[in-house]
């Protein structure tokens, strides 16, 4: 147990309606986020695992060590053989409006899938979502999009190559989309346990609900502009600034801040330096898209919105974080709709959350579970009329 966890915490009425920041209800075996070093997995640092192979991670995160070889082809066989959603799911999906967003079409999928497939068994249930989220998320960004019909999976080609065949991105080379899609994916996994989708996730499976209806609440938290909607707005940001030049990008950043505006993308709840996840992203950049514009934009955002957010003593942390830079990839990698960048950040989450609900539910007080969740609330006092 770390030491923070020994700090006793005196609550006082300051402390109320604060969205329990800060407070501590229960420790996480699965990830941690340092302030200095960032967001690392099981212990291992996230610069670590993003080259890996993503089965492997999400081995790591459901069964807390990276497999051996014999492990990793063992686990990627059972992912193989749970390959292929019900096709009444597809179906259901079909009749959902294109208006609707699509976290809410990932929201309407998981609830199908529950509806059909759900086993009642937490890590049973963990791994198909594992094996079928890929398959649902591109189904939906096929049919609302119009590309045509789902692709059928093929899941000799691992997690996320079969999952890029699924989306048959019209007109894109599939080899930069996979590249920064293998690496999303594994930065995107987990984030400890303390984040709204995650703690949401756990909080209704401590209910006893099932994993498919605690993961649909866990994405219903993550859907939001405060949340996993912020790489949409680091995009439209990057896009906004419009040039690569840096005094160009400097005068709009302070233009911006003068103007009483956000730099989207910098800046972190926890985090004092510039997130891991980032660094490693603009070096995936530098290798798939060195050359694209918004990449480009994005590249002297990093140094020069330091430098200008450095100069103002309330800002805790100047620096870039997951978000800075990923949607400006995806663009440049040929998701150009940025509505479903949310949708990609939750099929990477799906993996971290379902683990640490297996974690609270299957094994945590010699396996008894965690109880269910139930903060306490202090009454006000009310007007009668």
């Amino acid at each position: 147990m770390s030491d923070e966890a020994d700090v006793l915490f005196s609550i006082t009425t300051k402390h109320l309606n604060t969205g329990l920041r800060g407070f501590p209800v229960g420790t996480c075996r699965t990830s941690r986020v340092d302030p200095q070093a960032g967001v690392s997995y099981v212990g291992y640092p996230i610069q670590r695992l993003a080259d890996l192979d993503p089965e492997a991670v999400a081995y790591l995160l459901l069964e807390r060590e990276l497999p051996a070889d014999d492990q990793l082809a063992s686990f990627k066989a059972d992912l193989k053989a749970r390959a292929g959603i019900d096709p009444k799911v597809l179906e259901l999906l079909r009749g959902l409006p294109r208006e609707g967003h699509p976290m809410e079409w990932l929201v309407s999928g998981l609830v199908f899938l529950g509806m059909a497939s759900k086993t009642g068994d937490y890590v049973e249930d963990a791994r198909n979502l594992i094996a079928w989220a890929p398959e649902l998320v591109a189904a939906i960004f096929r049919l609302r999009h119009g590309w045509g019909d789902p692709i059928p999976p093929k899941p000799d080609l691992g997690l996320i190559e079969n999952f890029v065949h699924m989306l048959g991105v019209p007109g894109v080379d599939p080899g930069p989309l996979t590249r920064l899609l293998r690496t999303f994916y594994v930065l995107h996994m987990d984030h400890g346990g303390g984040n709204l989708s995650t703690f949401t996730g756990k909080a209704v499976a401590s209910g006893a609900a099932d994993m498919y209806t605690a993961l649909t609440a866990a994405m219903c938290g993550l859907s939001g502009p405060l949340h996993g909607r912020a790489n949409q707005d680091c995009l439209d940001f990057v896009r906004k600034v419009g040039s690569s030049e840096p005094a160009e990008v400097e005068a709009f950043v302070r233009k911006t801040l003068a103007d009483g505006g956000k730099i989207y993308g910098f800046g972190h709840a926890v985090l004092r330096a510039e997130d891991p996840r980032a660094t490693i992203q603009y070096g995936v950049g530098e290798q798939v898209c060195p050359d694209d514009p918004l990449f480009r934009t994005a590249l002297t955002l990093r140094t020069v919105a330091v430098k200008v957010l450095k100069e103002f003593p309330k800002v805790s942390n100047p620096y870039p974080n997951v978000d800075a830079v990923s949607g400006s990839l995806l663009h440049a990698c040929g998701l150009a709709d940025s509505n479903y960048y949310t949708v990609l950040f939750g099929l990477s989450r799906i993996t971290g959350i379902a683990a640490q609900i297996v974690d609270e539910r299957v094994r945590a007080r010699n396996g008894r579970g965690v109880p269910i969740y139930r903060p306490k609330y202090i009454a006000q006092d009310q007007d009668p009329r």
